[in-house]
This record gives C-alpha cells, structure tokens and sequence, in this order.
C-alpha cells in the first residue's frame, strides 16, 4: 500500500512525525508537507504562481505551499499510484464547521476530488493540557488500520478528532458520528480601526451524538464527510 502523508502545520511538526511512525508498519509512506504553517487556510490552490518544491530525501517533498497544493501535486506528480492520503496529525480539533476552513481537511478533501481514499486526523487540546505525541501516535496507530478497512464511497473521506484529555493507559472507543451543525459563539472587539477575535472553542454548542459531543466527551470521532 502506497500512502501519502501531509499536514497543514509543516513538514517538521510532531504531528507529522508522530502519524509518519504511525502509518509505516502499513505501507510505503511519501511525505509531501508545506515549508511553513499553512493552518486556517482552507482549501486554498495555486494556479498562477510556480511553486518551489524541495526533496531532503526520497520519502519526502517540502512544498512551498498550501495543503491542498501537496495533494495535487503528490498525486499528479510524485506518487501518482497512491492508495492513501492521510493528513495531520494536527494539534487541534477539526470538528463541525471548522472542516471548511482546516488546511488539514482540505488536504484530505483534495485527494477526495481527485478519487483517492483519504482522512483527516487531528487531536482536541482541552484547556490546561499539552499534547502527549508519543501517546497519540500508539492511539493513531491502533486506530488508522481499522479506520483503513471501512468502506468510502466516491467522494468521500473521513475526519478523525482525537479526544482531550488522553488517558496514556486506556485506549478510548470510537465512535462513527455525523457533523455538528452549530454555528460558534464568538465576536470582534473594535480597538483604533482594527478588530480582534474573541471566542472559547471548548465552550462551543453541540447537538447530542455529533462529533463536537463526541469528541469532547472524551471519544474518538469518526466523521464520514463528501466533498
């Protein structure tokens, strides 16, 4: 099995490293990652402009990039026989509507379009709690091969949120849940012409059995989404 790794926060990122170690007892892994964070850019593309790409070694292309360019171009370029396309892990939920404007997501979503299996995996930080990455690579790498197995229909991929608070000695269930639909609470503060964001993500509201719910009920979400 060949698969393509990426993330939305860069190539050198713990995530990154921690689903790379995760992935290879599976099959042939082929990094192809942004140069720089490229978080909250959505599904951004680059037609127009070239884009500068690096290879530090054989399993691995530095894109100068947004996450859905790596897509295309380890797709129409580098591994074009890939079977997978796996992004993240990325350092923070994904759930609900953030699915549209993740770099990670859309770097799954891309592979989608373009007719490959793919799926988003990223890890909810609750407050007052640093990511424990060697904890979440056994849990990803305990999850992935069964998440592998499901079936996709064309057109679709799947959006894993890791839960937050992790237990290092339990391994929490999964649970295959649909997309919450609850708009955020949030507002803009007005300082001399400029605006500043306030809202708190782990106060957000959820429908029962969503994968906010899910998610911050200390579960795996499992989240089948269509491009």
């Amino acid at each position: 099995m060949k698969i393509v790794i990426t993330n939305d926060d860069g190539y050198d990122q713990p995530g990154l490293a921690a689903l790379v170690q995760a992935l290879t007892p599976l099959g042939e892994i082929t990094v192809v990652a942004p140069a720089a964070p490229q978080s909250n850019v959505g599904h951004r593309v680059t037609m127009r402009d070239p884009i500068r790409v690096e290879q530090p070694n054989s399993r691995m292309y530095v894109v100068h990039a947004t996450p859905a360019d790596c897509t295309r171009l380890a797709l129409k370029a580098f591994v074009p026989d890939a079977n997978w396309v796996v992004a993240g892990i990325n350092p923070g939920a994904n759930l609900g509507s953030d699915v549209y404007q993740s770099g990670t997501v859309a770097a799954a979503r891309e592979a989608s379009i373009l007719g490959v299996r793919a799926v988003a995996i990223s890890q909810y930080i609750a407050p007052q709690w640093t990511i424990p990455w060697p904890a979440v690579q056994r849990l990803a790498a305990h999850l992935l091969p069964i998440i592998l197995t499901q079936p996709l229909a064309i057109g679709q991929f799947w959006n894993i949120n890791l839960p937050s608070p992790l237990d290092t000695k339990i391994m929490p269930i999964h649970r295959f849940c649909s997309l919450d639909k609850h708009p955020h609470h949030y507002r803009y503060s007005e300082e001399n012409g400029t605006y500043h964001y306030h809202g708190i993500i782990h106060d957000r509201p959820r429908s029962t059995g969503s994968d906010v719910d899910v998610c911050f009920g200390g579960m795996i979400s499992v989240t089948r989404l269509e491009i």
